[in-house]
């Protein structure tokens, strides 16, 4: 269990937390909500220790320990994995390098001895005979084989390396699991397992995720950051949205039936007033319109940007044609002779273990890279636009957004761009805000912003939901939902990704594998030929 108390904490004039009080309690998976700059990444630092707070006070049950995921990919470079994960558990592992450190001595005194036996025990009581094989099975579930264990961390890629440290975020089963961004980096079958993982465990979660599908699997509750305080909502994302919208549209209701009873007392008092055989009525509704207060209901810190996509003009028949593209990366055959045809219509989700892949097919077919055979075809009367994962390249120039915009719009004027990038959340002096200080959030939506303005027919997004914020994350998803051509993207949201598609498309290592049908319908197949494929090797065995 852990709880804060009256809980405040401010940056100068910007309050963040205004006496916040709130519990979470074992057995429970609160999803910690808000919009970006909320605090939530602040709130889980104030939770753990890691920050100072103004006042207030925050408490753990007595003897439990607290887990956090870490975000530096490089503190622990020097490091074996195993080890690494071990480290999680800071009593265990301090014990373990005692317990190492005694029986690689040369000579073996008394005291080692005595030493030796209490460290046993110690070590039995917290499992930690049991330690490397725990360790093992949660980096294997999070797509970490057994022949990367003993590398050192440096040695990994950066995907491999948020893996590892999430698995030491889970190790030793804490009592307190605070979870930032778990998702990031993890692949379909990776985020299956996490939330498998997650919905067993029997202690206290507080999890940060824009990832919705996988707030709704694992949540118990939801904690809102809002107005500086945070409320807590029993069930998962879904039921949160909907109890929200309810309470705000009640708010609204409520508001405007005290206002319009409010207007007609004050018409009745100005119509009558000075007339005197109403006078007394006049008077009482007077005294009833004094005693009506309306409740002024909070600006939201939540923003929804505005992402509409139009195409000037239909596709035409030819979409596009693919035939035997083959890209060799640092030794890696990321594409083997994959050949396909877009149709009309065809909203195609680009999914599997290798991102690498699909991420080397998007920049090849939008012209950045060359394939080292094959060919591909678009149709004469389509125009693309494209949405990269790496858009660095982009805001290399350190100039106003203003400026910034109109070089993808050179035929407006500064009025049109201060009022297209107000849609996109820059208003006022945002507007004028430089390339070089922006956030990941804010370097996605200008992308999208410029996508908008290209009229194009055919969409490529390789993950563009990475850096955005939920409310983003929903306009975008609605965006594309509507949209009446074709889109080929990549995405680890499965919401997004089921909401969206009408076709997918898995590059696995033994070529693609390509269907008609959406991804909630795609992994129900996979899942049957799997059983299918697992009873023939069982009559197998059972035959011999």
């Amino acid at each position: 269990m852990i709880s804060a108390s009256n809980v405040a904490l401010a940056y100068g004039k910007r309050v963040l937390f205004k006496d916040v009080n709130i519990k979470f309690t074992p057995g429970n998976c609160y999803g910690l909500i808000g919009a970006n700059g909320a605090g939530k990444s602040t709130f889980l630092k104030i939770l753990s220790g890691e920050i100072e707070f103004d006042k207030g006070t925050v408490s753990v049950g007595l003897g439990e320990r607290i887990a956090v995921l870490k975000q530096d990919q490089f503190a622990y470079d020097e490091e074996t994995v195993i080890n690494t994960v071990i480290m999680g558990h800071e009593l265990l592992y301090t014990l373990t390098m005692e317990r190492d450190a005694i029986y690689s001595k040369a000579e073996f005194t008394e005291e080692d001895g005595i030493r030796s036996g209490e460290l046993e025990a110690a070590f039995a009581e917290i499992n930690g005979y049991e330690a490397e094989s725990e360790a093992a099975v949660l980096l294997n579930g999070l797509g970490i084989p057994e022949k990367l264990l003993h590398l050192k961390m440096k040695e990994l890629e950066g995907s491999d390396k948020v893996r590892v440290l999430l698995a030491q975020a889970l190790f030793g089963n804490p009592d307190v699991l605070l979870l930032d961004e778990p998702t990031n980096h993890l692949d379909h079958k990776s985020i299956a397992w996490l939330e498998d993982f997650l919905a067993r465990f029997q202690n206290t979660v507080i999890v940060v995720s824009h990832d919705r599908h996988f707030l709704n699997h694992v949540c118990t509750h939801i904690a809102d950051i809002d107005y500086g305080q945070i409320q807590v909502f029993v069930g998962n994302y879904d039921f949160w949205c909907q109890a929200s919208r309810l309470i705000q549209k009640q708010k609204q209701n409520q508001n405007k039936k005290a206002t319009e009873k409010a207007q007609e007392l004050t018409a009745f008092i100005q119509r009558f007033s000075s007339n005197a055989s109403k006078a007394k009525q006049a008077t009482s509704r007077k005294k009833l319109l004094e005693k009506i207060t309306l409740d002024e209901l909070p600006v939201s810190s939540r923003k929804y940007p505005w992402i509409v996509f139009k195409p000037e003009r239909a596709c035409g028949t030819v979409i596009l044609e693919i035939e035997n593209l083959t890209k060799t990366i640092d030794g890696q055959k990321v594409l083997n002779n994959f050949s396909m045809v877009v149709n009309a219509g065809d909203k195609i989700a680009f999914v599997g273990d290798n991102s690498l892949a699909k991420t080397a097919l998007f920049q090849i077919l939008a012209g950045e890279m060359e394939p080292d055979s094959g060919s591909f075809r678009w149709g004469q009367t389509v125009t693309t636009a494209c949405f990269s994962k790496e858009n660095s390249r982009f805001f290399e120039t350190d100039i106003p957004l203003v400026q910034w915009l109109l070089q993808y719009a050179p035929d407006e004027g500064i009025n049109f761009a201060r009022s297209f990038l107000g849609r996109m959340l820059f208003s006022g002096e945002e507007a004028m805000k430089k390339t070089g200080v922006l956030s990941g959030g804010e370097k996605v939506r200008c992308m999208l912003a410029r996508m908008m303005l290209t009229g194009a027919n055919v969409l490529l997004l390789d993950e563009p939901t990475n850096h955005l914020d939920l409310e983003a994350i929903t306009s975008l998803n609605e965006g594309l939902m509507v949209f009446p051509e074709v889109i080929l993207f990549a995405s680890n949201d499965r919401q997004f990704v089921s909401t969206v598609s009408n076709r997918i498309v898995e590059l696995t290592p033994k070529g693609a594998i390509d269907r008609a049908m959406g991804f909630d319908d795609y992994l129900a197949s996979a899942r049957v030929v799997q059983e299918r494929q697992a009873h023939y090797c069982r009559e197998r065995a059972l035959a011999f």
